[in-house]
C-alpha cells in the first residue's frame, strides 16, 4: 500500500462521515458545514485521479460559491428545528432501505464497468492537459447528453423565473412608463385655504383689566 492510496481511503473516510452528519446533526449550520467538508475531501479524491480542473471547479463553484449562499440562507433564516426534525425516526428504516439499495447499485455498475474494461488509473505525462482531454471528450462523443443537460437547466431556470414572477393580486409592482408621463398636476394640488382672524375672548379681556 502506498502513500496515494492512503491518502485515498483518508479522503474516503472523511467523505463518509461528512455526509452521515449532514443527514443526521441536528443543527442545519453544521449539516452545511460537514457538506463542505465533504465537498472538499471530494476534490481531493479527484487530485488522486489526476482530474484538477474538476477538482478545482468543486471547491470554486460548490464551496466558493453554492454552499456560502447556503449558508448565509440558513443563517438568516429562522428555522424551526423541532419541526424539522418531526417524523426524522418514523421514516429512518425507509430511508435506509433506498440508501442501501443505491448505494448496492452504484457498487454493481461501478465494480461490472471496472471488471469488464480493466479500469485502472493511468499515470500520464508532465505536459496533459486534464482541461483540454475533458473539453475533447464533451464536445465529440458526450456532445449530445452535454447539450441535453445544457437544455435542461435552461428549462428549470425559465421556470424557476417564471414562477417567481408570476403575478399575483398581492404583488405591487411599478410602471416605469407611467412614471415618466406623470404631469404636476397629477400629483400636486393646490388648496386655496382663507385666513380666519381669531376674536378675542371677552372673559379673558375683562379679566385683565
Amino acid at each position: 500500500m502506498n502513500f496515494e492510496t492512503i491518502l485515498f481511503y483518508l479522503f474516503a473516510a472523511v467523505v463518509v462521515f461528512a455526509a452521515l452528519r449532514v443527514i443526521t446533526a441536528r443543527n442545519p449550520l453544521h449539516a452545511v458545514l460537514f457538506l463542505v467538508l465533504a465537498f472538499v475531501s471530494s476534490a481531493g479524491i479527484w487530485l488522486l485521479l489526476e482530474a484538477e480542473f474538476l477538482a478545482i471547479t468543486l471547491v470554486l463553484v460548490y464551496v466558493g460559491a453554492v454552499m456560502v449562499l447556503f449558508l448565509f440562507v440558513v443563517m438568516m433564516l429562522d428555522i424551526n428545528l423541532e419541526q424539522l426534525r418531526k417524523g426524522f425516526w418514523q421514516w429512518l428504516p425507509a430511508g435506509a432501505l433506498l440508501a442501501g439499495l443505491i448505494v448496492a447499485q452504484m457498487v454493481w455498475v461501478l465494480g461490472d464497468k471496472a471488471s469488464s474494461a480493466g479500469m485502472t488509473a493511468v499515470k500520464h505525462a508532465a505536459d496533459y492537459s486534464n482541461t483540454k482531454e475533458l473539453g475533447r471528450l464533451i464536445y465529440t462523443d458526450y456532445v449530445y447528453p452535454f447539450e441535453l443537460a445544457a437544455v435542461l437547466l435552461l428549462v428549470a431556470m425559465v421556470a424557476a423565473i417564471a414562477l417567481t414572477f408570476r403575478r399575483r393580486r398581492d404583488s405591487k409592482s411599478q410602471d416605469i412608463s407611467q412614471q415618466v408621463n406623470v404631469k404636476r398636476a397629477d400629483r400636486v394640488r393646490l388648496v386655496s385655504i382663507p385666513a380666519v382672524k381669531k376674536q378675542p375672548d371677552d372673559t379673558v379681556t375683562g379679566a385683565t383689566k
